[in-house]
């Protein structure tokens, strides 16, 4: 995911925000010859076709005339599902309580993966509860992190 501060979140929030919807966060990947744009949105009643229509439609305005990619890319814009990203620090503060699968840049006691509960997020850092013991992580040290779906 994108940076918070990134050209491509500072966009795509301009864009995504004043339609009514919450930026998730920004994905941008090369693979083979081609590149992908994936947006992710989030609504309080849920992400619909339409939805995900109406925003690339008025993303990809703003894209053709920033041009902030070199080459070609596919938009994608996209409900995060089930196992949702977190992303800016406002998403672990939100979620705090749920489960979640934290992927790390570097490894922390020797692990780089951490699936418990999220206890939540102040000065820069989560917390969360794996393996009988508390875990405090810098957000800088966050590869990924993921909601795990409860049923």
């Amino acid at each position: 995911m994108q940076p918070a501060d990134s050209h491509l979140t500072v966009l795509a929030r301009g864009v995504v925000e004043p339609m009514g919807y919450e930026l998730v966060g920004v994905e941008y990947f090369q693979h083979g010859g081609s590149a992908t744009l994936r947006v992710y949105i989030d609504h309080e009643r849920g992400i619909d076709l339409d939805d995900c229509a109406a925003v690339s439609h008025q993303l990809s305005g703003v894209l053709d005339v920033e041009d902030p990619l070199p080459g070609q890319y596919d938009l994608e814009v996209s409900s995060p599902g089930l196992d949702r990203p977190l992303v800016f620090p406002e998403h672990f503060e939100r979620f705090a309580g749920s489960r979640v699968r934290v992927r790390l840049m570097e490894k922390l006691e020797d692990r780089r993966k951490l699936d418990g509960r999220l206890l939540g997020c102040s000065d820069g850092s989560i917390r969360i509860e794996a393996d009988g013991r508390e875990w405090e992580i810098p957000l800088i040290s966050v590869e990924s992190a993921r909601l795990v779906p409860e049923f």
